[in-house]
């Protein structure tokens, strides 16, 4: 299988799936579990803020044994709430691998790109790995690279718009730029926003409502998977070049005259 040749390495731990998930709005547990398995993704993401997180009550993160969870600070509007969330998730025993979320803007849910800064470098120096969730800003991408994060999290579209990839071309600036890995973050909407997203190089792609909201939740995680696996199959492979012109697919000598 190609996860195996090829795998997606994360903060020097290797993973087969390029396909990370969120664990929100399914409407049930059963749903949830369903789509995580058909996704074949590994790593899933949850939301820190909400959910219950205290010692020996239940809560999501039973649902989830078997994935690495990543725990994320979604709803987070400063620097200092995220911050104190992910301790608050070390001191629970979870992982020192953190995505990164600082919140801008309500209404749009861009992240505060300076806010977003601010948190990772006060984490990385704590120890954490950490994920930043960003705008598609080849710039920013470089200062949290160099702040010591583990990867770079930049936005297709929107959280939860099902835009698609809006600018491949950041995208690409984005991926010349950092040395680390560039994760596609929010905005996807269907298999081939998350094939076009491995088409252009990137090393992952995280998504949530593009699953969750489908009509078909279990079915849709499935094409997700799909759409990741061809879309690095082809960035692999190598694209012909694009003409203006037809080229003849079959050749035009060594034919019977």
């Amino acid at each position: 299988m190609l996860g195996v040749q090829d795998p997606f390495v994360l903060a020097g731990k290797s993973w087969s799936s390029r396909l990370i998930v969120g664990t929100g709005k399914y409407k049930d547990e059963e749903e949830t579990r369903q789509a995580l398995a058909a996704s074949g993704a590994e790593i899933v993401t949850v939301a820190l803020r909400r959910i219950e997180l205290k010692p020996g009550q239940p809560s999501l993160l039973d649902a989830l044994k078997g994935y690495a969870i990543l725990p994320n600070t979604a709803g987070c509007y400063t620097a200092e709430e995220a911050v104190r969330t992910a301790r608050l998730a070390r001191e629970l025993g979870m992982t020192e691998f953190v995505k990164l979320e600082v919140i801008g803007d309500k209404r749009t849910l861009f992240p505060d790109a300076e806010a977003t800064l601010e948190a990772a470098r006060v984490l990385v120096k704590e120890g954490f790995v950490v994920l930043p969730y960003t705008n598609d800003d080849p710039v920013m991408a470089k200062k949290l690279e160099d702040a010591g994060c583990a990867a770079v999290m930049p936005l297709a579209a929107p959280i939860g718009s099902g835009l698609g990839i809006r600018n491949p071309y950041n995208l690409r600036i984005i991926m010349e730029t950092v040395k680390v890995p560039v994760i596609v973050d929010a905005g996807v909407g269907t298999a081939s926003d998350a094939a076009m997203a491995m088409e252009l190089g990137c090393h992952a792609v995280l998504m949530n409502t593009g699953i969750a909201g489908a009509q078909k939740p279990v079915l849709m995680a499935e094409a997700m998977r799909l759409g990741v696996e061809a879309g690095r199959k082809a960035f692999l492979a190598g694209r012909i070049g694009k003409k203006l012109h037809a080229a003849a697919s079959s050749p035009e000598h060594g034919m019977i005259e």
